[in-house]
């Protein structure tokens, strides 16, 4: 009973780590080898993804093949993170070339974006990347008043937050980790205010953008204010350390 139990503990946790990795796990519980038969199942139904999902509604962003606009780290394509609506890959796309275009070698990485089937499905962490039409973008940074290419503070881009003045108390109930523990572990770049105000002008004058969420200590440092640019509340998580967007 206990066995059984935590086989199905980890099927959950592997689809809601990466939606289809219960799948590749119950399917490898009939194999010898088991653990090599998982990696080898759950590598194939991924790569088999790539080219399914559209007929969902879903498509990949580019993992590294892109050198203006690529995912952060190879880390949210394992885990099937990378998928958005064919609207929100081209509106990524033009973004990338609008802001390389302004500022040239320029890289916009990628963070989490949403997976690959499933109006609803949840991406934990995140509140609301379900329907393919959200995706957050990693900061912009600088050292010594020189631009850091394709650079986040965090190999994952998330967690190395620019500390400001915030109104949201420090209490376990959210998901708003402020994680002070782990602060002193990431390089201490500073923002590419430059880039980081074109980055945020062109998506505000964006047409198919709906919103953005970012801190408003980091609009205050930039000295940027905008229709489309909310507070995401005291409950979600921090923004910034990067910026969420989202399409119509």
């Amino acid at each position: 009973m206990t066995k059984f139990l935590l086989q199905i503990v980890i099927v959950i946790f592997l689809t809601l780590l990466t939606q289809l990795g219960g799948l590749a796990w119950v399917a490898s519980r009939f194999f010898k080898r088991s653990i090599l038969a998982f990696l080898i199942l759950y590598t194939a139904i991924s790569f088999l993804t790539v080219w399914v999902a559209p007929n969902f509604g879903r498509v990949a962003l580019p993992c590294a093949s892109n050198p203006e606009l690529q995912m952060q780290s190879i880390f949210f394509c394992a885990l099937n993170r990378h998928y958005t609506t064919p609207q929100l890959r081209t509106t990524l796309e033009d973004y990338a070339g609008q802001i390389s275009a302004a500022h040239p070698n320029t890289e916009t990485r990628i963070l989490d974006a949403n997976f690959p089937f499933i109006v609803g499905f949840p991406l934990l962490p995140h509140l609301s990347h379900d329907d393919g039409r959200k995706v957050d973008l990693a900061f912009y940074y600088e050292r010594n008043g020189t631009y850091l290419p394709g650079t986040a503070r965090s190999p994952i881009g998330y967690f190395a937050f620019q500390q400001g003045v915030t109104n949201c108390s420090d209490t376990g109930l959210t998901l708003r980790w402020n994680l002070r523990w782990l602060q002193p572990l990431f390089p201490k770049y500073d923002l590419d205010k430059t880039r980081m105000r074109t980055a945020l002008q062109i998506l505000q004058e964006d047409p198919r953008v709906e919103k953005l969420f970012i801190e408003p200590h980091i609009l205050a440092e930039l000295g940027v204010k905008g229709e489309k640019i909310r507070f995401q509340g005291c409950r979600a998580a921090r923004h910034d350390d990067h910026i969420h967007f989202q399409i119509m």
